[in-house]
């Protein structure tokens, strides 16, 4: 047995956090049952080449680069939504799914757009990318806007993944946003919904401005954060007694810290619900022939819980992260976009608008 399967094995759903249809065969041969999206993967998937072909019919039909940039990932997203879909069928609708990413433009700074259009946007924009996709599901950020969004994209049917979540005050807006949409539907068969926590992200950011945590809670509060909203999550859920589960993504679980083992969050959430990790990680962790067990019920000493709890300002944390997660949120889009114009002024038929 692999270590990936051994995750597997344990009670994780294994999502890989890449569209690459390489990546996307080998990652299933090692048992992952979806994946994910971005504007990073697929800038990286254009500027690979693989694609040209795709690009230039694209330029040469007269699109602009932004309907480009959206055509290009929408195909992409689909070719992936065909790998899992056996699986999505297998399991009724539970598993299967592959993330679409909204416009993180939305969210841009610079543009400053209104609240109000932003909701409207996601809305639209959610409906739009979900019509007709048995697999798919719709990414939304858990911004004031985004959460603004969720509950009409719910009650439309959409399956959503609440993304760029760090907090429990987040969590708790998105997951009463969905459920009050998922009411509103006529039948509640096919609602389902995920919440993607974002971990390292947080260890980064005590390590940085916490540096009075004790040494054995520095690098655990994204850990201990993701457990704790975990069980919130499982048992509201239970309560509910829905046909699919809904459930919390591990995100960010690729380590940032040199020092750290590939496998530090991938062990830490082993047990339940869907970890979805970058190719890098996955293969760091195949490759160190470890075995993972159920780990997702274990937190660490009360001591280090009780100095997390009176260090960590939860909030303070929350608006830094966002500001960054942001930024982080709409410059890769920017590229995607730049990457597309210059690509479409070095292949043939470069003026052709």
């Amino acid at each position: 047995m692999l270590p990936l399967q051994s995750l597997v094995a344990s009670g994780t759903k294994l999502w890989l956090d890449s569209i690459d249809p390489d990546e996307v065969t080998r990652n299933l041969q090692w048992g992952a049952t979806g994946a994910t999206s971005n504007p990073i993967i697929v800038a990286d998937l254009i500027q690979s080449g693989r694609f040209d072909d795709d690009l230039l019919k694209l330029i040469h039909e007269g699109h602009s680069d932004e309907a480009i940039a959206w055509a290009l990932t929408d195909q992409l997203v689909h070719n992936a939504q065909a790998a899992f879909l056996p699986i999505w069928e297998r399991t009724k609708g539970d598993d299967g799914y592959v993330s679409f990413e909204l416009d993180p433009l939305l969210e841009d700074p610079e543009r400053n757009l209104p609240i109000a259009e932003r909701i409207e946007q996601y809305i639209a924009s959610g409906r739009k990318w979900a019509e007709g996709h048995l697999n798919r599901m719709i990414k939304v950020p858990a911004t004031e806007a985004g959460l603004g969004s969720l509950e009409e994209l719910a009650a439309a049917g959409v399956s959503l993944n609440v993304t760029l979540i760090f907090s429990e005050r987040q969590y708790l807006a998105a997951r009463e946003a969905c459920w009050r949409g998922a009411q509103r539907r006529k039948s509640l068969d096919k609602f389902k919904s995920v919440y993607s926590i974002f971990v390292s992200r947080l260890d980064v950011y005590t390590e940085k401005h916490v540096p009075t945590l004790i040494p054995e809670a520095q690098g655990m509060v994204g850990i201990v954060n993701a457990k704790r909203l975990w069980k919130l999550n499982r048992d509201f859920w239970a309560a509910q007694q829905l046909p699919l589960k809904q459930e919390i993504i591990f995100a960010s679980t690729g380590t940032k810290k040199p020092t750290d083992v590939p496998w530090k969050y991938v062990e830490a959430f082993a047990g339940s619900d869907i970890e979805t990790n970058p190719p890098a990680t996955n293969a760091a962790v195949n490759a160190s022939g470890r075995m993972f067990t159920r780990r997702i019920d274990e937190l660490p000493s009360p001591e280090i819980l009780a100095d997390i709890d009176a260090k960590v300002d939860m909030q303070k944390l929350e608006e830094v992260l966002m500001r960054e997660g942001i930024a982080k949120f709409a410059d890769p889009q920017k590229a995607l976009l730049a990457l597309i114009a210059k690509k479409r002024a070095a292949l043939p038929l470069a003026g052709v608008r």
